[in-house]
């Protein structure tokens, strides 16, 4: 068998393998890629649903599960050179559509261990990138603002959560281990390890601490804390005002001010109202 040498080792190669081309993230390879994103989905999905009972329960009746693997192949046939492939893939993002009611652009770029939990009414936009691990409950939207082309969809990094109904908005980037609540609507870039509630999107939360993904009635309700510490403050300066009036009355009928008409002054929690205002260095500009 005639044999070359391979120009950096200087090793003989053989003829049957010097042609082996280059991977190709776009096309089908036999090294069981979609295989290995199956496998890591399907365990993903065991890991944190509870209603799991099998792999052929879910391989039948999980929607999310049936939208990725439909996606994956559209992906593929979406990043061919070939014609007509492209248009292929839109059609059979539309199936996907119908039969899931999940709809995802075969452009679309998802990693591995993806979970949609019941999905009806997830949007995953063209330019949109969704990271390993990440988790999207229903009505999720992943889109784009403007008309402008290039990158318009967001990008979430790995063990992201993204709430029921949440929408996210525009080229911007989600911090892994972020949690989004659900209802909200972000529209600005988020760092990691935050949690975010609220129209427009506000961080409440930012630390190292892991993310129980599941754990959504741990997310805390940031508008009644603001109302009450803007009730509490309300209170404490009428306090001081009918306090102020008294010792003004004892002072013009030329009385003695049996006591002190000042007080201490309240600690307000500024910095949970700034977070509220938007003043939060989770989010950047």
């Amino acid at each position: 068998m005639s044999y070359i040498r391979d120009r950096r080792t200087g090793r003989p190669v053989d003829h049957a393998r010097r042609g082996t081309p280059r991977s190709n993230p776009h096309r089908l390879r036999q090294d069981g890629a979609m295989l290995k994103a199956l496998q890591a989905d399907l365990a993903i999905i065991k890991q944190r649903d509870p209603a799991a009972r099998g792999t052929l329960e879910i391989l039948l009746c999980y929607p999310g599960l049936h939208a990725l693997t439909l996606h994956r192949f559209s992906h593929w046939l979406w990043g061919s050179q070939l014609p007509l492939l492209p248009l292929l893939a839109r059609l059979l993002s539309q199936l996907g559509r119908l039969v899931t009611g999940i709809e995802i652009h075969p452009g679309a770029r998802i990693g591995h261990g993806v979970f949609i939990d019941h999905g009806m009414g997830v949007v995953v936009g063209e330019t949109a990138v969704i990271g390993n691990r990440c988790l999207l409950y229903q009505g999720v939207t992943l889109g784009g603002t403007g008309k402008a082309h290039g990158k318009r969809h967001p990008s979430l990094e790995e063990n992201v959560v993204v709430g029921a109904g949440a929408k996210v908005l525009g080229a911007i980037t989600v911090g892994t281990n972020t949690r989004i609540g659900a209802g909200s609507v972000l529209l600005r870039d988020v760092a990691a390890d935050s949690t975010v509630v609220g129209i427009p999107g506000r961080v409440i939360h930012q630390s190292g601490v892991r993310i129980d993904p599941l754990a959504h009635s741990a997310l805390p309700d940031t508008e009644a804390n603001v109302i009450r510490n803007l009730m509490e403050r309300i209170d404490l300066l009428e306090t001081e005002l009918t306090r102020t009036q008294a010792c003004l009355r004892e002072l013009a009928a030329g009385r003695p001010v049996l006591e002190a008409c000042t007080g201490a002054a309240q600690n307000l929690k500024d910095r949970e109202i700034l977070e509220f205002l938007g003043d939060n260095p989770g989010i950047t500009s």
